[in-house]
């Protein structure tokens, strides 16, 4: 007899038993989600029945409600998401395209949307573009096919045409952009104060006494990598030094292939004016930067001092430590998904967008320290 049998005494003891002894092992080892016919199967009643209770229908009595509720959660009854989705026409699931799951910014980002995606009764489906604009357009059309209620991305390197974004946006999914985002497009986005992040960074670095500061960045396409080389050449700028384009070195793929980032350093370490001081613009170029001075027999700060955008957790394990620029990924990841439940769940049409701009964090480590004259 089932284990759970005595906590139902009003139950029909004749149905559990055929439920749960009587199939053959073929059947057993199949899994078969519990339906609300097996609920009313166990307690004898109609589906209907079972149905309404369930919806805390005023038509049916207390202690029916509770006895079909205490034997859903002996059965490990769950409600059917596809049946509930072509009643609600909602799917209850959000899509999410990043470029690079294993990237510490984006998985912190994640665990943002996750947390509050969860608790307000959504799935999150994750996609990875790798930073090909090919990838990022079949995943969306995946998602898309999984009839996903919203979607939230972060553009790949490779993506200059957004017209696949465009075209279900207008079919009205509703879209929101955060951290790597477009422009002319009617809907919320998410950012980092890019500008005052490398603007802070390279005044960090001055101050210290470095003066031929070079920048290793993303793809010159990006919305980061525009906004935080400005931060970078006015930083120099209200300190007097000129930019130097000789300085600056694009990594397209942004340090997901490394010998981008190892022939950028070497390009720099080559230059008859060699710099005295890097600022990289995101995790992976910080991490591949350090690796390749590593590899040169570079001590860092002795010969060269560093600070990148990096949101990994060994940043201050390295010896030396690293100066980073941290960035409140667990909170871009709150807010896209707060506007896009926003988007999702308004009974009306929303017209007016928010651009919410979160504030990055300097964290001093021992990778910039003052430069020994």
């Amino acid at each position: 007899m089932p284990f759970f049998t005595q906590s139902f005494p009003k139950y029909d003891l004749i149905r559990l038993h055929y439920l749960y002894d009587t199939k053959p092992l073929s059947s057993i080892m199949k899994f078969e989600a519990v339906t609300i016919k097996d609920i009313a199967k166990a307690l004898g009643i109609s589906t209907s029945t079972v149905s309404r209770a369930l919806r805390d229908s005023h038509e049916i009595s207390a202690e029916t409600k509770q006895l079909v509720l205490e034997c859903a959660e002996k059965l490990n009854y769950r409600p059917n998401p596809i049946a509930l989705s072509l009643k609600e026409r909602r799917s209850r699931s959000i899509g999410v395209v990043v470029c690079e799951i294993a990237n510490s910014f984006f998985s912190q980002v994640i665990n943002g949307i996750e947390s509050i995606a969860y608790d307000k009764g959504y799935n999150v489906i994750i996609s990875q573009s790798h930073e090909s604009y090919e990838r990022e357009v079949m995943d969306l059309s995946y998602l898309a096919s999984r009839s996903v209620d919203g979607l939230l991305i972060s553009l790949s390197t490779e993506t200059n045409d957004i017209s696949h974004l465009k075209a279900f946006h207008e079919k009205g999914l509703p879209i929101v952009f955060f951290d790597r985002i477009t422009e002319g497009f009617d809907t919320h986005t998410v950012i980092l104060d890019n500008y005052r992040g490398a603007y802070e960074a390279t005044e960090h670095l001055i101050h210290n006494g470095y003066r031929k500061i070079a920048a290793i960045a993303n793809s010159e396409f990006l919305s980061i990598t525009i906004e935080r080389l400005a931060g970078y050449r006015d930083a120099l700028l209200a300190n007097g030094i000129k930019p130097t384009e000789s300085f600056i070195k694009h990594c397209f793929y942004g340090g997901m292939v490394f010998s981008e980032i190892e022939e950028a350093v070497n390009k720099l370490m080559t230059l008859k004016q060699k710099p005295d001081a890097i600022l990289t613009t995101s995790d992976k170029l910080t991490s591949g930067c350090l690796k390749t001075l590593h590899r040169r027999g570079m001590k860092v700060p002795d010969e060269i001092a560093l600070v990148g955008f990096s949101n990994s957790d060994i940043a201050e394990l390295l010896n030396p430590s690293l100066t980073v620029i941290r960035q409140p990924a667990l909170e871009m990841g709150k807010a896209s998904i707060e506007l896009l439940l926003q988007l999702i769940e308004s009974k009306r049409e929303v017209k007016q967008f928010e651009k919410r701009v979160l504030t990055p964090e300097l964290v001093i480590g021992e990778s910039s320290r003052p430069r020994k004259e």
